[in-house]
Order: C-alpha cells, then structure tokens, then sequence
C-alpha cells in the first residue's frame, strides 16, 4: 500500500537560539486550536522551528509570512522554495566530494576553507550562495553561523567523521511546507502591513546579551541593541492596539 503521508519538515540549518527545544512550551500557550482558520507571521524567522511547526500542526492557517534581516538565510528559503532539485544536486555532489577526504584530515580542511572564502566573496549564483551556507553550516565548528562586521563568515572548521551535507529527504519536505509562505527581506516592522486583518505575531528576536561574553548574537552584520529593543517594544504595542496577538522568546 502507498504511503501518502508528508514527511514533516523541520529545520534545514543549525541556529543560534534555535526553538526546537522550547516547542512544547510554546504550543501550551499559542491561542489557537489545530482546526482554526488565522494569520500567522514571524519577523525573525531563524532556522524556522517554530515555523516548521505551525506548518504542521495547523493545516488551515491562511496566510504565511516570514522575515529576517539575514541575507543569506532569505536567499536559502526562497531558494528551497523554488530550486530545491538544483540545490540538492550541488550538495549531493559535495558531500560525495568531502566524505571521499575522510582519510585526510588536511584535505578536508582545504576543503572547507576554499567553500568559506568563496561564500564570503558572494558572486555565485543564489542556488550555490544557498548550498555553500548549507555545507559550511554542516561542516564548521559546532554548527555556528557568525559573522564579523564586514559581513563575512569566520567560524573554522568542524571535526566530523561524515557529516549529513546533503539531507534531500528534509530539503524536500521544506520546499512542500513553504509554498504557502511568503518570504521577506526586511525590517522587522515592514512585516505589518501583510497582515491585511488581525494576524498572531511570533517573535524571537536577538537576544540582548546579560554581559559581554554570556550571549551570541552575530548571526548578521546588523547589531540588535537596546534601541532596537526599544522599537520592538513599541511595535508589540501597536499591534495590540491594532487588534493583532503576538508572542515573545526572549532571554
């Protein structure tokens, strides 16, 4: 017999501050039920946990609107979006490339260093920008992606045995979950106006850090400080007096 069940989707990168672990906690208080109809919209999308699960949990929701102010980490959903075949192809062939170094450790750091230096000067297409930020996220130090002020990745290489580059059984999953999601570029607060009547906001901003080296937040080149704060304060503020729900992770 056929199985016609979707495979569930779920992150396809590693995420500083990731939600997976807090989804429990988050489904206790979302203010919906599986068989409502609603808007949803998630101005700092991340790796898409909580996304992921609002995708799955909740088949009716109306309209999908994500956002971030990370380049790369757009450009690589609205890739999956629409290219994934390609994608999947150019990582296929790395992870066959990378795995056949295992016995030389030296190689594959070669290896890695030559993908970091040619995402970081940004000129290939968005198809192989997407599949360099996919490898390198599989394949540095603890799956960290940070940045420095010029906008260029700068975590070394990790040390895995034969680590999942390719995973096209997700990739797929991914690219089904995201045709009913529109995908943006920008300010946090431009994602208002696509909610054309009262939407539920999901924020999971940076997070301000409690001392200088207690927190990460480099994920982009654009700082999050307490001014930025401050402007998302407000904007929960007005979407209240608007009408719309939101929710909150912060530390």
């Amino acid at each position: 017999m056929k199985n016609n069940k979707k495979d569930t989707a779920k992150p396809f990168l590693k995420w500083a501050g990731g939600k997976t672990q807090l989804l429990q906690g988050i489904s206790d208080r979302f203010p919906f039920k599986s068989t409502q109809k609603f808007i949803y919209v998630e101005p700092f999308v991340g790796s898409g946990a909580v996304l992921f699960w609002v995708l799955q949990k909740f088949p009716k929701v109306e309209q999908v609107v994500i956002n971030d102010i990370n380049a790369d980490l757009i450009t690589a959903y609205r890739v999956i979006a629409s290219q994934v075949t390609e994608l999947i192809e150019v990582l296929q062939q790395w992870q066959d490339e990378y795995h056949r170094m295992d016995h030389d450790p030296e190689a594959k750091s070669d290896y890695y260093y030559h993908k970091r230096e040619q995402f970081n000067k940004r000129i290939s297409t968005e198809v192989e920008q997407t599949a360099l930020l996919i490898f390198l996220n599989r394949t540095c130090y603890n799956g960290l992606y940070r940045v420095n002020t010029g906008n260029r990745f700068n975590v070394p290489v990790g040390r895995y045995k034969k680590p999942t580059i390719c995973d096209a059984k997700n990739l797929k999953a991914v690219h089904q979950a995201l045709q009913k999601v529109e995908v943006l570029h920008s300010d946090f607060e431009k994602t208002l106006q696509k909610a054309l009547t009262k939407g539920f906001f999901y924020f999971d901003p940076p997070y301000k850090p409690l001392n200088a080296t207690s927190s990460f937040n480099s994920y982009s080149n654009f700082s999050f400080g307490d001014a930025e704060q401050e402007r998302l304060k407000n904007f929960c503020d007005q979407l209240h007096a608007l009408g719309h729900q939101w929710m909150l992770s912060n530390s």
